[in-house]
């Protein structure tokens, strides 16, 4: 008879296997390396809001801010609030959306992405398939730094 186990069923009865691996990724990080590349992802991202709401006469009382690892960027009370930040003890960007709630992205430099593990989306997917409805128009977050894209213009 053969067994198979889900991956959660598996994280369920093996969490430290899980955990271990977690720890084994980014432990090549310095602290300001992370600091470092967590701040170019957000800073990134908070200019590209910017010039994106910039025309956006839709959006009331819109607006973003970064500062202290930590980027907020209010849509007004239609939208809500999307907030970005750095958690440097975990090595990892936290997101709370006003749509699909809160996740934690770890930071993989073979692609050089941000990715949330339970469904390997990574940041940059995530902000490019809820913020287009928000701004009425196209965009591309994947111009952005360490968006897993080759080319970041």
């Amino acid at each position: 008879m053969n067994c198979v186990l889900s991956s959660r069923l598996f994280s369920r009865l093996f969490p430290l296997q899980f955990s271990h691996l977690k720890l084994v990724e980014s432990k090549y990080l310095s602290t300001s390396q992370f600091e470092e590349i967590a701040d170019e992802t957000l800073e990134s991202i908070h200019e590209y809001v910017d010039d994106l709401i910039e025309d956006c006469n839709h959006l009331e009382d819109t607006d973003s801010a970064f500062s202290s690892g930590v980027l907020t960027i209010n849509f007004g009370k239609k939208y809500g609030t999307y907030v970005i930040n750095r958690q440097t003890p975990n090595q990892q960007i936290w997101l709370s959306s006003p749509s699909s709630g809160p996740k934690r992205y770890d930071y993989l430099a073979k692609i050089d992405a941000w990715v949330y593990k339970r469904n390997n989306q990574s940041l940059h997917e995530l902000l490019q398939t809820e913020i287009p409805a928000i701004v009425e128009k196209e965009v591309n977050f994947f111009k952005c730094e360490h968006s897993g894209s080759e080319k970041n213009s």
